[in-house]
């Protein structure tokens, strides 16, 4: 009977080629096992799972919402939860679900358009200074040192200040000031994958540096970049809520969790549900993010791999 491992072609390298053969077979079952490793981590599922709904929640806000944010009674303000208003009121007699429902549409787009952004940057621009070294690597390096000296909030302020207080400006600002941790990892990650064989062997076969980049390293760099990525959503969306309730984001009426905290802080002894719901999405949204980065890492790291 015919057999696979007998009949395999070999060389001096005979026994990596067949592992290298062996590896291939199984690259199917590539997804499964991140899947089966991920799945283990109870919290991990559940707060994917709560990422997902409050992604639908986000897109769905116009069919969601009970009532029109910005419609006001200014003989129901304050009112506290009720049949009508799970959520209670506010000093307009707004319904402050419809405008967590609405704010998490803006906060989470914040989250994925300025992470999206700084992502871009910091893994370009890591890639960059990885593969070429030398003084491009001293240049963006020491650029990316300077943003991390400066604290992230106080630039920001200073940045929107200038600009002008809109989120487009805080998205913007957001975004071009949250890559130096991309760039630190990607950088760390194309040095050592430029060293490899397969690297070495497409440089032999004259393919361009982009093309070695983006269609042999980075790809084989992505799982810290996904990590990181889903860590840096979370972060982001507690900055933005933060600068929002500064008055340094979105400007009323526009509903955003922060401004519905900036609110609600007059009236936190006499009204203190204003504050409380949008604080628990907040709460739930990051502990989310961040615990199912944390489920991600362990499921994409190659040394939990069997």
């Amino acid at each position: 009977m015919w057999n696979k491992k007998t009949t395999m072609p070999t060389d001096s390298q005979g026994n990596d080629l067949q592992m290298e053969l062996i590896t291939d077979s199984d690259a199917g079952t590539g997804f499964k096992g991140i899947w089966s490793r991920f799945r283990k981590h109870k919290l991990a599922v559940i707060s994917m799972a709560m990422v997902l709904i409050l992604l639908s929640i986000a897109l769905f806000a116009p069919l969601l919402s009970p009532y029109d944010p910005d419609e006001v009674h200014p003989l129901e303000r304050l009112t506290g939860p009720t049949a009508a208003h799970p959520f209670g009121q506010d000093h307009l007699g707004r319904d402050i679900l419809s405008r967590v429902i609405w704010g998490s549409r803006v906060s989470l787009s914040v989250g994925f358009i300025a992470g999206s952004l700084s992502l871009v940057v910091g893994v370009v621009l890591g890639a960059l200074a990885g593969f070429y070294g030398g003084w491009v690597d001293n240049v963006i390096m020491r650029i990316a040192e300077i943003f991390v000296t400066i604290p992230q909030f106080l630039l920001v302020i200073a940045v929107v200040a200038a600009l002008g207080p809109s989120l487009n400006n805080l998205m913007i600002v957001i975004g071009l000031t949250s890559w130096n941790g991309y760039a630190r990892q990607v950088r760390a990650k194309v040095m050592q994958i430029k060293q490899l064989d397969y690297t070495e062997a497409a440089l032999a076969l004259g393919c361009t540096d982009r093309r070695i980049i983006f269609h042999h390293i980075l790809p084989n760099a992505v799982v810290p970049i996904i990590v990181m990525a889903t860590l840096n959503i979370a972060s982001v969306i507690i900055l933005e809520s933060s600068l929002t309730f500064l008055g340094f984001g979105a400007q009323p009426p526009q509903s955003t969790w922060g401004s519905i905290l900036n609110e609600g802080r007059t009236y936190i002894l006499k009204a203190p549900h204003i504050s409380t719901y949008p604080g628990l999405a907040i709460m739930l949204t990051v502990l989310s993010f961040n615990l199912m980065g944390d489920g991600l890492r362990d499921a994409l790291d190659p040394k939990m791999k069997i």
